[in-house]
């Protein structure tokens, strides 16, 4: 029940999985960063008045996506690079000559896990979400200039009966909400009956004031302006607020508090309550990289079979992000319930990387 017979070799231990997960975190991530930015600097260039600032703003706001992206898999790939150099230097034969049993062997490197899942946890609440929230805003806006009001969101569409309502930003909540820049594609059976384009519309209780408003009807021809028109009574606000929650872009806490509101409202939550407490799990799957990759660690290298452990070890990592993202997909169209959807893998490839352990080297 000793995990810990000796805190040098521990501290060893941890110090080196450490250093080889940040180090494959680091190639990963310029690596992934320049591929995506080769692909995405054309799109933000194209906007008239973007330049080098504009590209380094998105360097800020995508890069922790690419990092919380690429952690999970520097985890897999440094456990095995950390266990398979123990072995060929006949570390572990030592170890294991020394009275330690594979589990004692692995436990520095699954504390050390444990702290990479902390820190990953606090790194996608506090600067990973704000990022992905401010990125997509952007992007909706191809680019260009962001409202920088709270609570914003960009290019918003609602169905209003057969009439089709699109704000380019929804500002506020409740019944302060306010939409700018809208258009109102009014429809009957037969297609399009009227174009309408306002610049501001602000909730009455009994409807939406819109101001500065710009009427196409398709039928005449005619254009028509007047300052301000009421319409939309069965529209209601919480329809533009809560119309597309995105997930990414919010931490735990405020993704808790949009299911609420989409509760109260009557609306599906089922793919966003997965999203919840994958949140959590998507951490937590640091731990489970040296259980996986374990195989890597024992068998003797002279064996010539090193080589096939390390790929048993890899392939057991990446069955497990394919396992996860399956997970999560089927939980989104409501064929896993939420706890089932976020939590099975994690539960299932623990079983297999302790089966695989105990029964080989226990």
């Amino acid at each position: 029940m000793d995990f810990f017979p000796s805190r040098t070799l521990a501290l060893y231990m941890a110090k080196m999985f450490l250093i080889r997960i940040f180090s494959v975190a680091a190639l990963l991530v310029l690596v992934l960063m320049s591929l995506d930015l080769l692909g995405e600097s054309g799109k933000i260039l194209a906007y008239e008045g973007n330049g080098e600032a504009e590209l380094w703003t998105y360097i800020s706001l995508r890069l922790p996506q690419i990092v919380a992206f690429a952690l999970p898999f520097s985890v897999l790939l440094g456990t095995l690079i950390t266990l398979a150099t123990l072995n060929q230097n006949s570390e572990v034969v030592s170890m294991k000559a020394g009275g330690l049993s594979a589990h004692q062997i692995l436990a520095p490197l699954v504390v050390a896990s444990m702290m990479v899942a902390i820190g990953s946890f606090i790194f996608n609440e506090t600067v990973v979400a704000p990022a992905t929230a401010r990125l997509s805003a952007w992007e909706k806006v191809e680019f260009g200039p962001v409202p920088k009001a709270a609570n914003v969101r960009t290019d918003v569409w609602v169905k209003d009966g057969d009439n089709l309502v699109n704000a380019k930003t929804v500002t506020g909540r409740g019944a302060n909400v306010v939409l700018s820049d809208i258009t109102i594609y009014a429809r009957t059976e037969n297609g399009l009956k009227s174009l309408l384009q306002g610049e501001e519309g602000r909730f009455t209780g009994e409807g939406w004031i819109i101001t500065g408003v710009t009427e196409f009807n398709v039928a005449t021809g005619n254009e028509e302006t007047r300052e301000s028109i009421v319409l939309g009574d069965s529209l209601q606000p919480d329809q533009f607020t809560l119309s597309s929650v995105n997930a990414d872009g919010l931490n735990f806490l405020q993704l808790r508090a949009a299911i609420a509101e989409l509760k109260q409202a009557g609306r599906p939550t089922m793919s966003l309550e997965g999203a919840l407490w994958h949140k959590l799990a998507k951490p937590l799957s640091a731990i489970l990289m040296p259980l996986l990759g374990a195989v890597a660690a024992f068998g003797l290298a002279r064996s010539g079979q090193l080589f096939l452990r390390a790929v048993i070890g890899m392939a057991l990592g990446f069955a497990y992000f394919v396992a996860e993202n399956f997970a999560l997909a089927m939980g989104n169209i409501g064929a896993y319930p939420p706890l089932l959807a976020a939590w099975a893998p994690f539960v299932l490839f623990f079983l297999i990387g302790e089966t695989v352990l105990v029964r080989t080297e226990e």
